[in-house]
């Protein structure tokens, strides 16, 4: 089984925290509004890091991260993109086990049609009443399983 961290929309803020929660991560998938390059280089001393750009990721260090992602582990396919509402296929039709998306800064687990849809939340400045989040996403042959964490900010 793999273990992979999953994070977004931090907009620049990189918690103590979610630096705990994702410690020990195989692979941190990063679900865009990163905010700044920090952000990933705090990350990338946990580990690898495969980081998509979200709406307010601009400039020339976010031209280094791409809109959407494909990551294959243990013969699963995750999509990873920021605003599941720009999701223009059929995950299920196209061998997909995950979707992870962000966006929202609502954490949430929703299966549908045999794939796990994962919004870790935000795990950036509170806003709203939103809790700051972050999760975690178990990956083996056998099917996936995800978990989110509030955190205690």
């Amino acid at each position: 089984m793999t273990r992979i961290g999953v994070i977004s929309d931090t907009h620049g803020l990189l918690r103590e925290e979610a630096l705990n929660c994702l410690r020990g991560s195989e692979l941190i998938i990063y679900a865009g509004d990163i905010g700044s390059r920090s952000v990933i280089a705090g990350l990338e001393a946990l580990g690898p890091v495969r980081a998509i750009r979200g709406n307010v990721d601009r400039g020339a260090w976010a031209d280094a991260y791409p809109e959407s992602a494909e990551i294959g582990i243990s013969g699963r396919r995750i999509y990873v993109l920021h605003n599941l509402g720009e999701l223009d296929f059929d995950p299920a039709a196209a061998g997909f086990s995950v979707v992870v998306a962000g966006h929202s800064h609502m954490p949430k687990t929703v299966e549908q049609d045999g794939v796990l849809y994962l919004n870790p939340g935000s795990a950036g400045p509170r806003r709203f009443k939103l809790p700051v989040a972050v999760a975690t996403l178990c990956v083996s042959a056998a099917g996936v399983s995800a978990e989110i964490h509030r955190l205690a900010v």
